[in-house]
């Protein structure tokens, strides 16, 4: 990777425009997401259950 001034520099302009661009979220779309986050969790968590559960009563039986 080649690091110069030129690329540091078109670095700093991406992270301006994204800053520039970006908002902080109101109330509603903060919940929303925290529900839909907390949703992934809890099925990732099932289905690693679901998994253990099944290795247990398929190996060690």
């Amino acid at each position: 990777m080649n690091i110069n001034k030129e690329s540091i520099y078109g670095f700093l302009k991406q992270c301006e425009r994204v800053l520039r661009v970006s908002k902080k979220p109101d109330a509603n779309e903060y919940k929303t997401v925290a529900k839909v986050t907390g949703l992934g969790i809890i099925i990732i968590g099932v289905i690693g259950f679901i998994v253990a559960l099944a290795s247990q009563l398929l190996f060690y039986s």
